[in-house]
């Protein structure tokens, strides 16, 4: 009785949402029908936490930035409201009643990232835009504390680490998916392929560098354990859209980035030792510094465009410096975020403020045909070059150290994982190889101000760090 009952409510209230969401569409106000959609995504929030905190790998990917509408302000629904919502109600259970590990706070990655926060906070403080700057922080803080964070708390259900990770692949193959029906109908033209993803992602490069942060984790859930014939033919499937739409996102940094993390995959597979590597880092430096200017002749008498639809003379473009727009634009962003640094390279400009402020750093002779005058909607093209502009040379130095935490803690848990558990050693090793994508993809492009790249980013880390704490626990209990 008391079933019938809920589900006659459930009906009832079905019925009437569904009216009122036709009033409102008939009257022109159909964004109104999504004040009930947020009180249920509310109510799951709070009573359904886990599965809600999981769903948001598998929104990641198909989330919708409003800008392209509202022309005011950019905001991905529905994973950023989610993620403010989280930020707030995990303060508020935390204050109440403690539900992080303390363990945490030894651990290098959340001192990295506590680190660049705190400096971030006090470049605010001396910006050249202090509201531009705070609100830099605010939405990098509803990124880092909810995933970062509280993922610890989630992830220390070792399933919960394969559930989100299948869940952002998902995602991303419905994305990938998609744009490859658009692209087909334009015959996967170049042109084209710079805007077929849209709504779902901005441009092909974020698209790219996305798509080339999955490729390392398909393969790795596909190696990590045996399926039945079905589930790994349907794997093998989802394999093929993934690398089709990395072909087809004509993404020359994210094709580049792939090839890094095979090299980096070599490196942790045939244990080369570190001295080695640094070693040979060091000569490399050394025999390009004195061939620079060899080096310079050559990539000047490079011609090759990136608007080719030829894989290999697409790679050859990537250090075409003469002609290829895309190449000369981003080295005109990098001279400002130098130059900006250099008129302020204490406490740089503030976070976020390189938009508002490098049109004026801009050189004639770097100009290109798609510069702006006004410099607006730009960004360094840089992770590394951001917030030595933004946030001068403390803030260069932390996010440098912020990396560095992520690939040693990283390495160091592969190594100290038992050997006999190849699954979750397989997916390490996957999750690795797909930062690596990422960090070497943001050597030209930065992103991890957009939910894209910061859910799964900041989620890896949080396994990480969940799975260094479930290693310290059992070694302690072997001991006693």
């Amino acid at each position: 009785m008391q079933n019938i009952k809920q589900n006659s409510l459930f009906l009832l209230l079905g019925i009437a949402y569904i009216a009122l969401s036709s009033y409102f569409i008939w009257n022109d106000q159909g964004y109104l029908s999504l004040f009930p959609l947020g009180l249920i995504a509310i109510y799951f929030a709070i009573y359904e936490m886990e599965w809600t905190f999981l769903s948001l790998a598998f929104l990641t990917p198909l989330s919708i930035n409003i800008e392209e509408w509202t022309e005011s302000f950019g905001l991905f629904i529905p994973t950023e409201p989610m993620l403010f919502g989280f930020m707030l109600l995990f303060l508020l259970m935390q204050i109440r009643k403690p539900i992080l590990d303390k363990r945490i706070w030894n651990n290098y990655i959340i001192w990295a990232v506590t680190f660049y926060i705190a400096w971030a906070c006090v470049t605010s403080l001396t910006s050249s835009h202090p509201l531009a700057s705070f609100k830099f922080i605010l939405a990098r803080l509803w990124f880092i504390i909810p995933v970062l964070f509280f993922g610890t708390y989630f992830f220390k259900k070792r399933n919960n680490i394969r559930i989100f990770l299948w869940l952002f692949v998902i995602g991303m193959v419905i994305a990938i998916l998609y744009t490859l029906v658009v692209h087909a109908s334009y015959g996967f033209g170049e042109k084209e392929g710079h805007w077929v993803m849209w709504p779902f992602f901005k441009d092909h490069t974020i698209y790219g560098a996305i798509v080339a942060l999955v490729v390392p984790l398909i393969f790795g859930l596909y190696w990590s354990r045996k399926y039945n014939p079905l589930f790994q033919a349907i794997i093998l499937g989802f394999i093929g859209i993934v690398l089709l739409g990395l072909f087809f996102s004509y993404t020359r940094a994210a094709w580049l980035s792939i090839f890094a993390a095979v090299g980096v995959w070599g490196l942790i597979r045939f244990k080369i030792k570190f001295r080695w590597i640094a070693s040979f880092t060091a000569v490399l430096g050394l025999v390009l510094f004195f061939s620079w200017d060899v080096i310079q002749m050559e990539m000047a008498k490079n011609n090759a465009e990136h608007t080719t639809e030829e894989f290999g003379e697409r790679l050859q473009s990537a250090t075409n410096v003469t002609t290829d727009a895309s190449n000369l634009e981003r080295i005109n962003r990098w001279s400002c975020a130098i130059d900006m640094y250099k008129e302020r390279p204490i406490f740089g400009f503030g976070p976020g403020t390189y938009a508002f402020e490098y049109a004026r750093f801009q050189h004639p002779d770097n100009l290109t045909i798609i510069s702006t005058n006004f410099g607006y909607l730009g960004n360094a093209h840089s992770e590394y070059l951001s917030p030595l502009a933004e946030m001068g040379t403390i803030g260069f130095i932390a996010f440098l150290l912020m990396v560095a935490a992520i690939f040693y803690q990283s390495i160091t848990l592969y190594v100290r994982w038992p050997k006999d558990d190849t699954e979750m050693r397989t997916l390490i090793l996957a999750m690795i190889l797909s930062l690596v994508t990422y960090f070497v993809h943001g050597l030209l492009n930065n992103y991890l101000d957009t939910d894209k790249a910061a859910v799964p980013i900041w989620g890896m880390c949080a396994m990480f760090i969940a799975l260094e704490m479930s290693l310290e626990k059992k070694a302690v209990s072997n001991q006693e």
